[in-house]
């Protein structure tokens, strides 16, 4: 039992949601940068319900966006009937991005919002706000500094929602994403300092929908030039330590330009790549 004079949990999940939705409701029109994830989904569908049409939802469409990401997005967004654009952004074009070291998301944040910007100034929307939640503010992430210089609004984060809370409050509102798996750009699957390129991005979206379409769903293929690894869920990795699956790997990603297909023993973690990256060098990207 809660302590005494203490809110039980879900008094206190709804305490924040109220929150969430006294905050949306001091803004007098609001673009979300959506993504089409949970956290971002969740933020678009409260503040179509709390702001009604002085809301709009912008998904951002690049080379480091999987089409069947766009169209989920997309397509949830039709289904709940939020004012959604899409518009293209251009990292592609940043030498600061491409290069891919331990800044590449800020220069990536920093486009997205440069681009919304100029949205929010055609539009007439005085605000801006991203999916950042509480639990985020303890991880490595440099898009959230260009998020700051840009001024862009974080109320699920200053409603104190952590990741697990938005998802309880997504799947209490039947929100099909609420336990939507965290999916990062395609970028991130590229080692640093190996340039970004259209071609690889291209590679590692065809390996991932054809390790989902063997059942591996929450795969992950990092590209490491001429060799591919293949992380896999903990739980699936039984299944994919086969001759016989191994044999469908190998198939799949030589035919995708890679000499050299691996499968990864600790299987599929979040954020795997910053795991060379120095403490320096996540201090001075974050």
């Amino acid at each position: 039992m809660p302590a005494l004079g203490a809110q039980s949990p879900i008094a206190d999940l709804e305490s924040k949601e109220r929150a969430l939705r006294a905050q949306l409701a001091t803004l007098d029109g609001l673009l979300v940068a959506y993504s089409g994830g949970t956290d971002s989904a969740f933020l678009a569908w409260a503040a179509h319900e709390v702001l009604k049409e002085r809301m709009l939802a912008v998904l951002a469409d690049s080379p480091s966006l999987p089409r069947r990401e766009l169209e989920l997005a997309i397509e949830f967004a039709e289904h709940w009937k939020i004012p959604i654009r899409v518009v293209a952004t251009e990292e592609m074009g940043r030498a600061e991005y491409t290069r891919n070291d331990a800044s590449r998301c800020f220069h990536c944040k920093d486009e997205l919002f440069t681009v919304l910007e100029k949205q929010c100034r055609e539009l007439g929307f005085p605000h801006m706000a991203y999916g950042k939640n509480l639990d985020d503010q303890g991880d490595f992430r440099p898009g959230q500094r260009a998020a700051e210089q840009h001024n862009v609004v974080s109320p699920l984060a200053d409603a104190g929602l952590t990741k697990q809370e938005i998802r309880e409050l997504s799947k209490r509102a039947g929100l099909v994403v609420w336990n939507k798996p965290a999916s990062a750009c395609l970028s991130s699957r590229i080692e640093y300092q190996r340039p970004v390129t259209r071609e690889a991005l291209a590679a590692i979206e065809a390996g991932e929908e054809a390790l989902r379409n063997l059942g591996f769903e929450g795969s992950r293929v990092r590209h490491h030039g001429d060799l591919v690894r293949i992380e896999i869920p903990r739980d699936e990795l039984s299944r994919a330590l086969t001759p016989e699956t191994a044999a469908e790997f190998v198939s799949i990603f030589k035919k995708l330009g890679f000499k050299y297909v691996t499968l990864d023993c600790e299987g599929y973690r979040s954020g795997s790549m910053n795991d060379v990256l120095s403490v320096d060098q996540i201090r001075m990207a974050g």
